[in-house]
C-alpha cells in the first residue's frame, strides 16, 4: 500500500450563519486505504464532504488532492479531477433507466473504449443492475437504488471515492452486500473516504478512522484500534463496558 497522500485536510472550518459546524478539522487518506469519518448525527460528517467538494463555503483551511490545492476550485473540476462524491439518500435519477443513470456518471468523458471497459466493470461489481439495466431507476429497490448511486459515482472514474451513509435505511444482509462491495472497489486501486453512522460496519473494513463530535475530530487511528476502544465502543457501537 503506498504512502502518498491522496487527500490532505488542514485546519477546515465551516459556519452556516452563527453556527460554527466545523471547528478545524484535519484529516489525512493515503492511497488505497479505506478511511471513515465515524460520529453521531449533525457531528458535521455530511459537511465535511461537501466541503471538500465545495458544495458548502469554507470559511478557513486548505484541501489538497494529490497535492494540488483544491480549497476554491469549483465542484466540477473537482469532479473531473478525480474525486466522486455518492450522496446521502442515493439521487438517482427516477425517471432514466439504469443504464442511462450510469451514463451520466460518464457524461464529462470522451473515451468511449474506456467507458465501455468501466461499465463492464460496474456490471460486474453489482450483478444486479446488470439484470436491470432497462428498468427505470425509480422501480428499484432502495438496496439497489443504493448500488446504483455507488456504480454511477464509479463509472466517474474516480481516484477517490467518497461515500455518504451508503447503508442508510438497508436492511443488515444489503448492508453486508454493500460493505463486501467497498471493499472490493478499494480492491480495484479507488483510495475510499467512507462517511458512517453504522460505526461497527465501517470500523470493520477501515484501515484508519476519524471520530467526529460537534464539528471537532476527537480521535483518530487504525480502525482495529478504534474497534477495540472502550469510549467508541461505548459510544458509537452500544456495547456496555463492564
Amino acid at each position: 500500500m503506498s504512502n502518498q497522500t491522496v487527500l490532505k485536510i488542514q485546519d477546515m472550518h465551516v459556519h452556516y450563519g452563527n453556527i460554527h459546524a466545523l471547528k478545524g478539522i484535519s484529516i489525512d487518506v493515503k492511497a488505497g486505504q479505506i478511511v471513515t469519518l465515524i460520529g453521531a448525527n449533525g457531528a458535521g460528517k455530511t459537511t465535511t464532504l461537501q466541503a471538500i467538494t465545495n458544495l458548502v463555503r469554507k470559511s478557513g483551511g486548505k484541501v489538497f488532492f494529490n497535492d494540488y490545492d483544491i480549497t476554491h476550485t469549483s465542484t466540477h473540476q473537482i469532479v473531473n479531477s478525480g474525486i466522486a462524491l455518492v450522496p446521502e439518500g442515493r439521487r438517482i435519477f427516477p425517471n432514466l433507466t439504469v443504464y442511462e443513470n450510469l451514463m451520466m456518471g460518464a457524461y464529462a468523458r470522451k473515451d468511449t473504449e474506456s467507458i465501455r471497459k468501466d461499465l463492464d466493470w460496474v456490471l460486474t461489481l453489482f450483478p444486479r443492475l446488470k439484470e436491470r439495466l432497462k428498468q427505470l431507476g425509480g422501480t428499484l429497490s432502495g438496496g439497489e437504488q443504493q448500488m446504483l448511486a455507488v456504480a454511477r459515482g464509479l463509472m466517474t472514474r474516480p481516484k477517490l471515492l467518497m461515500l455518504d451513509e451508503p447503508s442508510l435505511g438497508l436492511a443488515p444482509l444489503l448492508v453486508r452486500e454493500v460493505f463486501q462491495i467497498i471493499q472490493k472497489i478499494r480492491e480495484e486501486g479507488v483510495t475510499i473516504l467512507l462517511v458512517e453512522q453504522n460505526a461497527l460496519a465501517a470500523l470493520k473494513i477501515a484501515d484508519y478512522g476519524y471520530v467526529l463530535e460537534t464539528g471537532k475530530i476527537v480521535m483518530q487511528d487504525t480502525g482495529q484500534n478504534l474497534l477495540s476502544s472502550d469510549n467508541v465502543r461505548k459510544a458509537y457501537l452500544g456495547v456496555a463496558i463492564a
